[in-house]
């Protein structure tokens, strides 16, 4: 896994574009309260539980997004060009 600010841009672009106001709330919520990115980074490889208040379907997609199931390489961070392409 490469974090740039956890959970990583990948996570993000590849997820976004689909997530819900409630499921965006949720992940601006993640990536702003918690004071240590590493907590983020414990809490999505699951070498640390997950506090309760953390514990959403977000932070489940996260997980799954860490487990990396199809060993897909990930040595750099996407170009930020998605960021600025109209929603579908």
């Amino acid at each position: 896994l490469i974090f740039v600010r956890p959970p990583s841009s990948l996570f993000a672009k590849e997820n976004l574009n689909r997530m819900s106001e409630q499921q965006l709330n949720l992940y601006d919520r993640l990536i702003n309260e918690p004071s240590n990115d590493w907590d983020i980074y414990y809490w999505a490889t699951e070498a640390k539980p997950t506090p309760a208040e953390f514990e959403t379907d977000v932070m489940a997609m996260l997980r799954e997004f860490a487990k990396n199931k199809k060993r897909e390489q990930r040595l750099r961070q996407p170009d930020l060009e998605y960021l600025f392409e109209p929603t579908r």
